[in-house]
């Protein structure tokens, strides 16, 4: 739009970003494996939705009762088990003890302030990514941490709220031509995290958007920018660098084939998956650079605008410096001054006075100093 560098870039509302929040932490000395849910309590009540599929089949469903996902364990179906809410201790640790997952994992799921990892415990995969999502109201990144786990026959995820990126995998397991139907639970989880990663870009593609904005604003009008704004962006690059960057290395782990439970056909997925985190990567440094060059161009901008105003305030105190001599010599009043008795005097003063102030606003004209 042609007037989008002339529009004022609104303030932003001061939010807690994601690494200053309080967050409800358990008391320090507790033995490992202790449940309990650090973070803030994201969604009203614990949302539990299966998707029990096979090439031919699909079930989707919600259960209210948490003793019904054990039916799952051991199907010969693919199962997906989807648990929105984490503040509910005991529905996890029900779900933790169906499964057999160690303490730790538990301990790990309740804890949202993960960073990306992988866990091998054999008998299934622990994989800890962040979801990152834009708020356009706020103008600020959102994220939450989603932990998924890979078994032989079903793949548990677990979110902090309602709201996801899954929408277009519970899509495509609903169409029978889909090749999640034709594969087993570790595409399902490639799925999950390809879907996670390529929303990485949405967001990115907003922040971007916010940056050359900004870089607009700043180009017309200095006061279109506070410096609220341009460090409110940096903080959250650089915590999206912390969020994503370990992400690199737990694909990486995937790519080396180590774990039995992830097929050799779905590991060129995951290269892709892998080559889709290096570009985010890269984005976000890019991001990083044009933001910090921003705080330069708004520093030397301001300093410019100072210089300008210094310097007019020179030009017109060296005008007067001649012109204020003048007056305090005939301003002396000295009995014996002869130019007080003339009759002329007054004005030859004031043109004398006129003449090299004329003279000084042309010089500095001349040197392009005005």
């Amino acid at each position: 739009m042609n007037q989008r560098g002339r529009k004022k870039i609104p303030k932003m509302k001061r939010l807690f970003t994601p690494f200053t929040v309080r967050t409800h932490r358990k008391s320090p000395g507790l033995p490992p494996g202790s449940l309990v849910h650090e973070g803030e309590r994201k969604a009203e009540e614990v949302e539990i939705t299966v998707h029990d599929y096979t090439e031919t089949t699909v079930k989707e469903r919600e259960i209210d009762n948490v003793r019904e996902c054990s039916s799952y364990k051991d199907s010969q179906s693919v199962t997906w088990i989807n648990i929105n809410g984490l503040h509910e201790v005991g529905i996890l640790e029900e779900i933790g003890e169906q499964y057999g997952l160690h303490p730790l994992v538990m301990e790990d799921i309740l804890s949202t302030r993960q960073r990306p990892k992988m866990e091998d415990y054999e008998s299934y995969l622990y994989l800890v990514i962040r979801m990152i999502t834009y708020d356009p109201d706020h103008e600020s990144i959102q994220d939450e941490q989603v932990s998924i786990l890979l078994g032989k026959n079903f793949v548990l995820s677990f979110q902090e709220q309602p709201g996801d990126v899954f929408d277009p995998i519970r899509k495509r397991l609903r169409n029978p031509d889909s090749r999640l139907r034709k594969h087993g639970p570790d595409y399902l989880a490639y799925a999950l995290m390809d879907a996670i990663v390529d929303h990485y870009f949405v967001s990115l593609e907003q922040v971007g958007e916010r940056i050359i904005g900004l870089e607009e604003s700043l180009m017309q009008d200095v006061e279109n920018v506070e410096l609220d704004q341009i460090h409110h962006l940096k903080r959250e690059m650089i915590y999206l660098r912390k969020s994503i960057w370990p992400l690199r290395e737990v694909i990486s782990q995937l790519n080396r084939g180590e774990s039995t439970l992830f097929n050799k056909k779905t590991l060129v997925f995951l290269r892709d998956v892998y080559d889709h985190t290096i570009q985010v990567v890269d984005t976000i440094e890019s991001y990083r650079d044009m933001i910090s060059s921003l705080l330069d161009l708004y520093m030397s901008t301001l300093s410019n605008r100072m210089n300008e105003v210094m310097k007019v305030l020179t030009i017109i105190a060296t005008i007067f410096i001649p012109l204020t001599f003048i007056a305090g010599i005939y301003g002396m009043n000295f009995e014996h001054m002869p130019e007080l008795g003339w009759k002329w005097s007054y004005p030859i003063i004031w043109s004398i006075m006129l003449v090299v102030g004329g003279i000084m606003l042309l010089y500095f004209r001349r040197k392009k100093w005005l």
